[in-house]
């Protein structure tokens, strides 16, 4: 309360007095001030103000105070009135803000409360808002004029702590009053705070849902026979706790009140159970919490969940639920990406793997859905050893591959969520999308470009040809090498050029013991020189590490999936990008959900890097909508009241095709 009047006291000094009699008189007070210093200091300012009014006008009583409002004045002292006396009626408050509001009635006016009631009685009513977590506030209407433009530019929070500001704003003249510059826009890793706003957090971030199965290129491929096996897939990293607990630098921005487990388990809870997925990949699970409250709520809720934590020391992991009224189990494949020795796999992210059978409703009769695969991860988040992140997801579509594959060759449809850790522009990206990626001399860092730059580095991190050693059993082609299928046997051809390269080798000098000895004919041994004998060495040494490696020794990386993303990655009525994280205050997309499609070729005979899909025997007929960069600022980012994660959830509708048996 001192400190609040010392300030105040020297404001109107300053625009009322000689600049050396304020700062005498100024530096007199920094202590405390009893009631009669302030008493004085007030009467030193009447007195000045006295001297410099017209004769026509007269000066006021000791301890009186008569001041002209205008109208727009009156708003904002109704609006700062309002303030004082919900913190006055507040059961907050404590025994200390009750003397600051009793020094408050010393100091101000009985005659000025009577005028400024009678004037406030003669405004129209305002319009009360309420906001979100907040008790009602007056809305003041904007305006132009100087007046109103400074009691604007007060800051309200100020004012409940300090009642002695109103005082001294009733006092002075309303020009005198200093404008508040507006702060600073978010820039980088700055904290950043919640934008006054007068709606709820829930209409801030109200998300719709996309109906996809009215589009005529879906209509065009279900035929009015064609029935469908619909589902709902939800991916959702949930924040462990234990990583908040690390981690609080992060979360500067949010109050410690919701970042309490307490808080955050309801809400998740809740936003579950109210988009009711089929089928739910969870990525930070604690594991005391998944065993001790996820799961058994999941269960009553109809789930049948399985869980895989991280290897080494890490307490969260990932955790794939379905509804077993829905689908049941055929297969269960936990993956870890841990590999000792292994540089490129020496982290502890896993996955899980599931093979799922729809169940069919008894009315259907003789019916059949296709099996459903899905998977689900969480990928190192290391912007700079984006090495490791492409390792780990060739591990897991090496896993994908074995799951999903028929006895025929083909591939069941697949289902891929997770948090990747990788924006939707990285090489990484396109190599799921793609399904190929040259990433010889690449920088790690490249392979997840958008989460940082690291192109300034004297000596970046590069990726070498082979990717992972051949004792990992992984071929270029993201499968297990004891389950790829033998060549077809088949006539080959080779040219003269490669022939000639091997004249000289030791099957090639020895006599085969069948041939006839005829004399100066076939009874000669080539002899080579040692030159020659090292370049067919040489030959033959890498066509045997080809005959493993094939392509990787290229640089290469393929799979034969052909996934697609549910989203664009784009709001074309914002034209802003969709946003799944908001680390830091930067709005960034790492989580997906990848499905089965089929490759369309591009009839324009244009090269593009970006292959064509459209929907084979998984449709895509819906999805919940994604948020832009400046929508979760208004919500002061995430988490928030009303998100308890730092990440979205996704969620998305799908229609398997049924068929006859």
């Amino acid at each position: 309360m001192t400190d609040a009047f010392s300030t105040c006291q020297k404001n109107v000094l300053l625009a009322k007095s000689p600049s050396t009699q304020i700062e005498g008189v100024f530096a007199a007070t920094t202590g405390r001030l009893v009631p009669e210093e302030q008493e004085a200091l007030l009467q030193q300012w009447l007195k000045e103000e006295a001297e410099n009014l017209p004769a026509s006008e007269s000066v006021p009583a000791a301890r009186k105070v008569s001041v002209t409002l205008s109208s727009a004045w009156l708003e904002g002292s109704e609006l700062l009135m309002t303030s004082l006396s919900d913190l006055n009626t507040s059961p907050e408050v404590t025994q200390c803000a009750d003397q600051q509001l009793s020094e408050l009635n010393t100091l101000a006016s009985s005659e000025l409360q009577d005028h400024a009631v009678a004037e406030l009685a003669r405004l129209p009513a305002e319009e009360t808002v309420t906001v979100a977590g907040s008790a009602p506030w007056a809305a003041v209407v904007p305006q132009t004029d100087h007046q109103t433009a400074g009691c604007a530019g007060i800051n309200v929070e100020v004012l409940n702590d300090d009642p002695a500001v109103l005082a001294w704003s009733l006092a002075c003249d309303v020009e005198t009053v200093p404008p508040v510059l507006p702060g600073q826009p978010i820039q980088d890793a700055v904290p950043f705070y919640p934008v006054p706003t007068e709606l709820p957090y829930h209409e801030i971030l109200w998300r719709d849902w996309e109906d996809l199965s009215v589009q005529p290129c879906v209509l065009e491929q279900v035929s009015k026979n064609t029935s469908l096996f619909e589902f709902r897939v939800m991916s959702y990293n949930i924040l462990a706790q234990d990583l908040v607990e690390q981690g609080l630098d992060l979360y500067v921005h949010c109050h410690p009140d919701i970042l309490n487990w307490n808080y955050r388990l309801p809400n998740l809870l809740q936003e579950i159970q109210h988009w009711d997925p089929d089928v739910l990949c969870l990525q930070e699970v604690q594991e005391n919490h998944y065993w001790e409250q996820l799961e058994p709520t999941f269960k009553e809720m109809g789930f049948a969940c399985f869980y895989k934590r991280r290897t080494g020391t890490k307490t969260d992991g990932c955790a794939v639920c379905y509804k077993h009224s829905r689908f049941q189990l055929i297969s269960l494949s936990p993956v870890e990406y841990f590999r000792p020795g292994l540089d490129v796999l020496n982290r502890d992210n896993v996955g899980l793997v599931l093979l799922l059978q729809p169940v069919l409703p008894e009315e259907l009769g003789l019916k059949a859905v296709s099996p459903l695969c899905v998977a689900n991860t969480h990928v190192l988040f290391n912007p700079r050893r984006g090495d490791i992140k492409l390792a780990q997801v060739a591990l897991l579509l090496a896993e994908i591959d074995k799951i999903a594959r028929t006895t025929e060759g083909s591939y069941y449809p697949v289902i891929l969520c997770g948090d990747l850790n990788s924006v939707p522009d990285s090489p990484l990206y396109k190599f799921i999308r793609n399904g190929e990626l040259s990433y010889h001399g690449m920088p790690a860092w490249k392979v997840v470009s958008g989460q940082e730059n690291f192109s300034q580095q004297l000596y970046p991190r590069k990726l070498q040809a082979p990717l992972w050693p051949s004792s990992l059993g992984v071929t270029d082609k993201c499968q297990y090498v004891a389950l790829c299928q033998p060549k077809k046997l088949g006539r080959r051809e080779y040219s003269r050029d490669f022939l000639l390269q091997f004249r000289f080798c030791d099957v090639a000098c020895e006599r085969p013991p069948q041939l006839v000895l005829l004399e100066g004919v076939t009874d000669a041994k080539p002899v080579a020189s040692a030159r020659e004998h090292s370049a067919v060495t040489a030959v033959l040494k890498r066509h045997n590490s080809l005959s493993f490696l094939g392509k990787q020794c290229s640089g290469v990386i393929q799979h034969g999936l052909n996934l697609t993303s549910v989203y664009s990655h784009f709001l074309p009525h914002r034209g802003r990008p969709e946003v799944t994280t908001m680390p830091m205050g930067l709005g960034a997309t790492v989580d997906y959900i990848f499905y089965s499609a089929e490759p369309v070729e591009d009839k324009a005979g244009e090269c593009s890097s970006r292959r064509l899909y459209k929907d084979g025997a998984l449709k895509l007929l819906g999805r919940l909508s994604l948020l832009s960069e400046d929508v979760l600022l208004m919500a002061n980012g995430l988490p928030n009241p009303f998100c308890s994660s730092d990440h979205l959830c996704l969620l998305a509708s799908f229609g398997l095709e049924i068929s006859s048996l």
